[in-house]
């Protein structure tokens, strides 16, 4: 019997891959295929302790990947032979490498915020493009700053209220399990541009955004936080401005009258919820904070650059898969599947 499940080969088993792999095996759609690699150390052996498929991403790893005890069903060429849709994790520029390769194979792809749009052509973020993603061959699932910044301000605009939004984004120096290996330290690293380069990713996916970024590098490994400044169309009530965004299933209203006042703590919450990797998949805004005078909108949140593209990424697969068809019913189950809204249901109360 043919499986009717959408069969997803990961490359990459790294920060996102592996958090993709997990997001993919808990859907009722979906059959993770395998996982490629070029590493043999405890980052693969996890995937293997899943036992997940694991296939050689390059030729040349494939005896020391098997000398560490994996067991191989292949190489990468093998991999695409038994998927449907490829989902590239790999570090910045390699999948722009392979997207000929998957393209030669016949395969559809999806490329992350590391890449150029023009890579693939179109830009994913499944609330503001998911129809314009069904059926083609690939798509590149933006960055995780321009992921937050889209599902903000397309909230703002589906209620009728965004004007123009600046946004100052304090840009984590590294990530968690790498910080080891270097990161700023007594400093802070402004980006010598402004914009910054989300500004115009943003607009990738919504070309009617009047948006503009500026960001810094700071010490710290758990997060980014943003802060912005909105003109809306009109005067509004904080109230208001709140249901617009609580609109959003993927913008989680945080409170620190209920002590979720940092970063660090939002992330122990996700731990003690059970979230894998502790992930909030989220834009934990943060909504006792939000401030409105006349028609300036002001508001801060946090973004988990590990996590809040994992369903973005699921998302994308069913687009290019062709089905659903409509991006509510496919965020729906992605929503259900990665537990997302939990432990965040008291934010209708906001």
């Amino acid at each position: 019997m043919i499986s009717s499940k959408t069969r997803v080969g990961i490359v990459g088993y790294g920060v996102i891959g592996k958090r993709v792999a997990q997001a993919v095996a808990c859907q009722g759609d979906m059959e993770l295929a395998g996982v490629a690699d070029v590493v043999a150390d405890w980052r693969i052996q996890a995937a293997a302790a899943r036992q997940f498929p694991l296939y050689a991403a390059d030729p040349s790893a494939t005896s020391a990947m098997r000398d560490a005890g994996l067991e191989l069903r292949g190489s990468l060429d093998d991999l695409l032979d038994v998927c449907d849709i490829v989902v590239d994790c790999t570090p910045k520029r390699v999948g722009a490498r392979n997207a000929e390769r998957y393209r030669t194979a016949g395969k559809r792809f999806i490329l992350h915020g590391g890449e150029k749009h023009d890579i693939t052509g179109h830009s994913f973020v499944a609330e503001a493009n998911y129809a314009s993603a069904v059926g083609r061959d690939s798509t590149r699932v933006v960055s995780c700053n321009t992921t937050s910044i889209v599902r903000t301000l397309g909230a703002l605009k589906r209620a009728g209220l965004l004007k123009r939004a600046r946004g100052t984004l304090l840009r984590r120096a590294t990530d968690p399990w790498e910080s080891h290996l270097g990161g700023l330290m007594n400093t802070v690293h402004p980006e010598p541009s402004i914009p910054s380069h989300q500004d115009p990713d943003a607009r990738s996916v919504d070309a009617e955004l009047d948006v503009v970024t500026m960001a810094v590098a700071v010490p710290m490994t758990i997060a980014h936080v943003h802060y912005w400044t909105v003109d809306l169309t009109r005067a509004a009530t904080e109230e208001e401005v709140r249901a617009a965004f609580a609109s959003s299933s993927r913008i989680a209203l945080l409170r620190g009258d209920a002590g979720l006042v940092a970063p660090n703590v939002v992330k122990e919450l996700m731990a003690d919820s059970g979230r894998p990797h502790d992930s909030l998949y989220e834009v934990g805004l943060w909504a006792d904070m939000l401030r409105v005078q006349g028609t300036e909108l002001f508001y801060a949140y946090m973004v988990d650059n590990q996590a809040i593209v994992i369903p973005e990424t699921i998302d994308a697969i069913r687009a290019l898969a062709g089905h659903p068809a409509l991006a509510s019913e496919s965020i729906a189950m992605t929503d259900s599947a990665l537990g997302m809204g939990t432990p965040f249901a008291a934010k209708a109360k906001a």
